[in-house]
């Protein structure tokens, strides 16, 4: 005889997998595309841009996974929410490597162009998020509320690195104007990180939905 709740709950930890890889792989696409640009690589840049294509693919088998599951399976209460969250992960995700991808393509538009300074705030603000990240996916998979109420605080540091990047590129274009497009294309990639972010803050809020029935701002 079939337990359906044993079937029921293998089903959910595939599924749980699917979205466990797609964030191993958008996490993957964002440092890489930071790392390309440092380095000036434009073949990994196009790389990380093809790579894309993949994670919306994985997004859309998440997603149809998730309806199939629950016209057939009706999940009630924590299971909904549980199974909720996994679409709202899914999306939210795949937000994330748009991001990777506007990096990459940001890299080929600076062409062969020198930077006009070394990174290393672009490199600090990355690496936040992928902590964030990663933290964010943990408290998934445990459904531990503390963990992804302590996220938030994070992304404050990454808005502060913002912030200063800003800062420091409007002071070199006030001084060179010809750097314009340059410093533009600089912030532009520190927005998409940025973004990157405030995506994971939004999926702190769905764990602790998930775990509470509770939807509340964390940031």
């Amino acid at each position: 005889m079939i337990n359906v709740r044993e079937e029921f709950d293998r089903e959910l930890i595939n599924l749980q997998n699917d979205v466990l890889a797609l964030g191993n792989m958008v996490e993957s696409m964002l440092v890489e595309s930071i790392m390309y640009l440092k380095s000036r690589d434009f073949a990994g840049s196009e790389r990380v841009i093809a790579q894309d294509a993949k994670a919306n693919e994985k997004r859309f088998k998440i997603e149809d996974e998730v309806f199939a599951m629950i016209a057939l399976r009706q999940p009630k209460a924590g299971d909904l929410r549980r199974v909720a969250a996994m679409l709202e992960f899914a999306s939210e995700l795949e937000r994330i490597g748009d991001y990777a991808k506007g990096i990459g393509k940001i890299n080929l538009l600076i062409g062969d162009e020198k930077l006009m300074k070394p990174l290393i705030d672009l490199p600090r603000m990355c690496e936040k998020v992928q902590q964030m990240l990663r933290q964010v996916l943990t408290a998934f998979v445990r459904q531990d509320e503390a963990l992804a109420r302590s996220i938030p605080p994070t992304d404050d540091e990454v808005d502060a690195l913002y912030n200063q990047i800003y800062r420091e590129l409007a002071t070199f274009i006030m001084q060179d104007p010809k750097l314009l497009d340059q410093a533009n294309y600089l912030l532009w990639a520190a927005h998409n990180l940025e973004r990157a972010g405030d995506r994971t803050i939004n999926l702190c809020e769905r764990v602790v939905y998930m775990v509470t029935g509770e939807l509340s701002e964390l940031n």
